[in-house]
């Protein structure tokens, strides 16, 4: 907030929080607020009864303190005067009080806590399913760090305010008048004193607390950058070492330690002058209400306990001003969260079809294939991937999609699972009674998919593969492995499946941990698996022993492999290469050239334009020709 854009009633309280609310307003937009404050009671709506006895709880333990008090300055004046009457009694209420007071607030305290931690639950759970169930191309938008922010710092300000904001601004209130109505009644004089001085102490406190934030927000920057610093650096610690710069990174250490130095030291030098200040005035405001006091008590006007009582309440009254006027920015930041959230909740639902899937599923065992049939997609609307796409896979084949490296192989991928909606055509499942169902996200059951990279989760082999079927048996683990050439090197760990593996699959090499993920997939015994670059780091024996394996211990299931390397079309039913938002299939003679071509290729062979190694070779359209053409054709794709 610039300086001078306060209004109203704000130019003296100077509150950025309570100016966004004015200014929503002013300008249409608090209808948009109260809709966010809507949506979080509806989080609380269950708990209702126990709000309300909380709430209660609030203020009874409020009236018992200040009872408590008003008790301690009736002892205090009696013991001053040497007036024994009554004595134990008075204290016997003052401890009884006090101590009341004490259990109501724990409690209050413990209610709180158990009610916060019940909406974050809920709040976080309804979250989650949205997100999981979200369209794919829309969550996309948002970055994971942004979807971590939301899904924990947010919900927990809405979690805590959900619960507590209207109970505290209740209890503030009913404190706040009720300490007021006891000070006016005992001395009027001193009610103002008390009251006047709780705005003039939030005033001095806001302009510090902005001041301190501008600070906070910097060091918080500061402590992120050195930590991205830090991460960075132990994540390629291997290319550090490997290209001796050591000695560039222990400099750039020493410059960001000493960004922060500087930084914190004024800070901490803000810090001090800031608390000398608040002080000062605190000092100035309590010695002209400690001096109002002594010039009343010099006159027999008052006695000591009135004086305690009186600057101990007029203590009590700054703070529950504050507390009143602290909760306006819990207020906005709830709703702000509140907004984000929503946000993720508002997004486009994927489509379920529950009856299309128990009815594939009865059949699934005898196969499934799939097909695409004239898809045409986009990201966006002026860059088509797809135009009038055709794919079909039966079951019992292998079909390859060949693509160079960001051909839209993944994008096929996507489409299939049904993550990514046509914007014409369809994707398609068809079972034994030749039945085509369009994809949905309950279809997407039928699938098992190995993506690109190292997707391997921290915890031993057998956690990992038990993601897929939490019952599946340590035999079955095994064999799932034998059929992926993965249970040799897993058998020869000091714990075999039991072995505990670090992020990312550190312990095993890269070609391992593809295996392992490959392993994990058909432990879905899904009818249909999809190899996005999955056999990427085998060499090209291992990678047909693999595929082989698979289709004879499944000869029902289609196996989709997109790469783009040729080497394992030899076992190759069915071969595809996107070109230009085009997929085409090859025809018989094509295919089984290719076939012929690689059924005794070396993992080294001498290729037109030199010595080339299949497993790392990209399929560009000149290797394509050099390899693959027909003598007796003019190219070898349907046209």
């Amino acid at each position: 907030m610039k300086k001078g854009k306060y209004t109203g009633i704000n130019r003296l309280l100077k509150s950025d929080a309570l100016q966004a609310i004015i200014n929503k307003i002013y300008d249409g937009t608090f209808k948009e607020f109260l809709g966010d404050w809507k949506w979080i009671f509806s989080f609380s709506k269950k708990y209702r009864v126990i709000v309300i006895f909380y709430t209660l709880v609030g203020i009874f333990g409020s009236s018992m303190a200040l009872g408590a008090a008003y008790l301690s300055k009736i002892l205090i004046n009696i013991i001053v005067g040497q007036k024994t009457d009554k004595l134990w009694l008075l204290i016997g209420g003052m401890v009884g009080m006090t101590v009341f007071s004490l259990l109501l607030s724990s409690l209050s305290s413990r209610i709180f806590t158990r009610i916060s931690i019940y909406v974050n639950n809920d709040i976080q759970g309804e979250i989650f399913d949205k997100i999981i169930d979200a369209r794919w191309k829309e969550l996309s938008a948002y970055k994971s760090g942004d979807l971590l922010n939301r899904f924990n710092n947010d919900v927990g300000t809405i979690a805590a305010n959900a619960i507590a904001w209207i109970p505290n601004l209740i209890v503030n209130i009913y404190t706040f008048a009720l300490t007021f109505f006891v000070l006016f009644k005992t001395d009027p004089m001193m009610a103002w004193i008390a009251f006047l001085s709780a705005p003039f102490l939030l005033a001095m406190s806001r302009y510090i607390m902005r001041k301190m934030k501008e600070y906070r927000k910097r060091v918080l920057e500061l402590n992120s950058q050195m930590m991205s610093f830090e991460v960075e650096t132990f994540y390629n610690f291997d290319m550090i070492k490997s290209f001796g710069v050591f000695g560039h990174y222990s400099k750039r250490l020493r410059m960001w330690q000493k960004k922060f130095k500087e930084f914190n030291l004024d800070y901490n030098k803000f810090e001090i002058k800031s608390k000398i200040l608040v002080t000062l005035v605190s000092t100035l405001v309590s010695l002209v209400a400690f001096g109002y006091c002594l010039y009343r008590l010099w006159h027999g006007q008052i006695g000591y306990g009135d004086m305690t009582f009186f600057l101990q309440q007029r203590s009590s009254l700054s703070t529950r001003f504050n507390s009143l006027v602290g909760t306006i920015p819990g207020m906005l930041n709830s709703a702000v969260s509140a907004h984000r959230i929503r946000e993720l909740i508002d997004l486009p639902r994927e489509t379920h079809d529950e009856a299309a899937y128990e009815k594939l599923k009865a059949i699934a065992d005898e196969g499934i294939a799939v097909d695409l049939n004239n898809v045409t997609f986009s990201y966006v609307s002026d860059k088509q991937v797809y135009k009038n796409a055709k794919f079909s896979a039966k079951p019992g084949e292998i079909a390859a999609i060949l693509a160079e490296s960001g051909g839209g192989k993944t994008t096929f991928m996507r489409l299939l699972l049904g993550m990514l909606d046509a914007e014409s055509g369809s994707v398609t499942l068809t079972g034994a009674d030749g039945e085509a169902l369009p994809i949905n996200a309950d279809l997407r059951r039928f699938f098992a998919y190995v993506p690109q990279g190292n997707t391997i989760l921290s915890g031993t082999i057998a956690e990992n593969m038990r993601m897929m079927r939490e019952d599946v048996t340590d035999e079955e683990i095994i064999s799932a492995l034998k059929t992926v050439c993965a249970y040799d090197f897993v058998n020869e760990l000091k714990d075999g499946i039991n072995s505990t593996l670090g992020e990312r699959g550190r312990g095993v090499s890269e070609g391992q941990a593809q295996r392992l993920s490959i392993a994990r997939a058909l432990i879905r015994n899904s009818p249909i698996l999809l190899l996005d670059e999955a056999t990427s780091a085998l060499d090209i024996d291992t990678e047909e022993k693999v595929l082989k394996n698979i289709i004879k211990a499944h000869p029902n299931k289609v196996i989709i492999i997109a790469t783009h390397r040729p080497s394992a079309l030899k076992l190759c039913k069915r071969i595809y290469r996107i070109n230009d938002g085009d997929i085409k299939e090859a025809d018989a003679a094509a295919a089984e050239q290719m076939a012929w071509r690689y059924s005794d290729m070396p993992a080294e062979g001498n290729l037109p334009g030199g010595n080339v190694k299949l497993p790392d070779m990209p399929l560009t359209p000149k290797i394509e020709t050099d390899l693959l053409k027909n003598d007796n054709n003019d190219g070898w794709w349907n046209n």
